[in-house]
């Protein structure tokens, strides 16, 4: 274990995750960001030392020093480091790192669903006495914020595919939910995506486990390689499936569990849509390799209602509801759609805020497809994350493919447009992996 690390970035929801279990073991940490947040107010009150902004001077000989691939390569600290000839690790390598100190770390990989399916382990292990060391991608109530360092052999983290990082990860347990073409920035096309899944599989040793959805052709092929035992998990195929499915007036569903014929559990869920029963099942099939207490995985899944910016119910005002969800990818966009028309409402209010230009440039036609099916959409400005526009494809124009949508600029302008026409008994939907969420919080406090 490093004595001295410095995290570039350490107010990242991930980044702080890492000072954290860091502090925890007492290690000395110090870090950057652009701004201060409670975020790294935390991490101070915790004994890190936190540099606002960036700085080249804070570079004090660290053993180490971490950063994302949201650096850019001009970074003063970045520089800085490399001309002392101070290590440098990318987050991914070091989550990997601190992996190999568990005896059994659980790695929760896909396309969509990540942050809900690990949100749901951690939900099962408190139920069934595990006291995992937990990495989460959103923040839960049930640790009050995004990580839980647990005592025990156990430890639970998100697996992102994006530039292969999961490839530096220890998984003992492997999980994967779904594989869609994302992040074409980077992959070529849909079976280089595969390709990195299928390597990721590989990283789990023969003792370990891998789980997948059954009814996805890709996890599928993803598995053909894995030296480990290979599990799967779905609705029509699967060693676990789901029957009985059905659902109550916010779109929660109820169902069996199935393995080798048998009913082995119900389960009733707090959160909506078949997607999540796809989530349910493989966190099912996982946690059943650690515990046979299926009656502590049954109440810890229905105990779990969501991370944050997951579905989230954010209020109710002069009876309108607003929920946020994080759906960013054509696919996700279509799931959460399909929980919100469950929900009994007289109309829902859907905003749409873009993640990049390139996701919506090379999946311009299937986000037109799948937006179509909200009944009154807003389409904001894309959110532009670490990209530069280079005008080869607009909000506006995306609005233009579909019949009834409108393009507003401006998050007041939105606003707006919600406090003139929406009405008791509604529903507005944010939805977005950028700031979305802002609007829906500008109603709930101007209302």
């Amino acid at each position: 274990m490093y004595k001295n690390v410095h995290f570039i970035g350490i107010g990242g929801i991930s980044m702080s995750a890492l000072a954290k279990i860091l502090l925890s073991n007492g290690v000395k940490v110090s870090g950057s960001d652009i701004t201060p947040t409670k975020i790294t107010e935390e991490l101070e009150s915790m004994g890190a030392i936190i540099t606002i902004p960036h700085d080249a001077g804070c570079i004090k000989e660290p053993d180490i020093v971490v950063y994302t691939s949201a650096i850019a390569d001009d970074n003063p600290e970045l520089v800085a480091a490399r001309s002392k000839g101070i290590k440098l690790v990318e987050r991914a390598e070091m989550v990997g790192n601190i992996m190999k100190n568990y005896k059994f770390p659980i790695a929760v990989a896909g396309t969509h669903g990540k942050t809900t399916s690990t949100s749901m382990l951690v939900y099962i292990m408190a139920e069934t006495n595990l006291d995992p060391t937990a990495m989460v991608g959103g923040e839960l109530d049930i640790l009050g914020g995004n990580l839980k360092v647990g005592k025990s052999q156990y430890m639970i983290t998100e697996a992102c595919e994006y530039r292969r990082n999961f490839l530096k990860f220890s998984p003992f347990i492997g999980i994967i939910l779904n594989i869609e073409a994302d992040h074409l920035d980077y992959y070529k096309d849909l079976d280089d995506v595969i390709s990195a899944f299928e390597d990721f599989a590989s990283l789990i040793p023969k003792e370990g486990a891998l789980i997948i959805n059954g009814d996805d052709e890709n996890c599928i092929k993803a598995a053909k390689n894995a030296k480990c035992k290979v599990i799967s998990a779905g609705i029509k195929n699967g060693d676990y499936k789901a029957e009985n499915i059905s659902y109550d007036d916010f779109g929660y569903a109820s169902f069996d569990v199935v393995k080798s014929g048998n009913i082995i559990m119900s389960v009733t869920l707090s959160v909506p849509g078949e997607h999540n029963i796809y989530n349910a099942l493989c966190t099912i099939a996982a946690s059943l390799e650690l515990t046979d207490d299926t009656d502590g995985v049954g109440r810890g899944l229905e105990k779990f209602r969501g991370a944050k910016r997951r579905f989230e119910k954010k209020g109710e005002v002069d009876g309108i509801l607003v929920i946020d969800d994080y759906a960013h990818h054509p696919t996700e966009i279509k799931a959460t759609l399909s929980a919100v028309s469950k929900i009994r409402a007289a109309r829902c209010w859907c905003v749409f805020q873009p993640h990049t230009y390139t996701r919506t440039k090379s999946l311009f036609n299937e986000f037109s497809r799948e937006l179509a099916a909200a009944e009154n959409l807003v389409i904001a400005d894309i959110y532009a994350a670490r990209e530069k526009d280079t005008g080869l494809v607009s909000s506006a124009e995306l609005a233009d493919s579909i019949e009834g949508a409108k393009y507003i600029n401006g998050f007041d302008n939105i606003l707006a447009f919600f406090k003139e026409n929406s009405k008791p008994g509604d529903i507005i939907l944010t939805m977005g992996a950028g700031d979305i969420f802002k609007v829906g919080e500008m109603f709930l406090d101007k209302k």
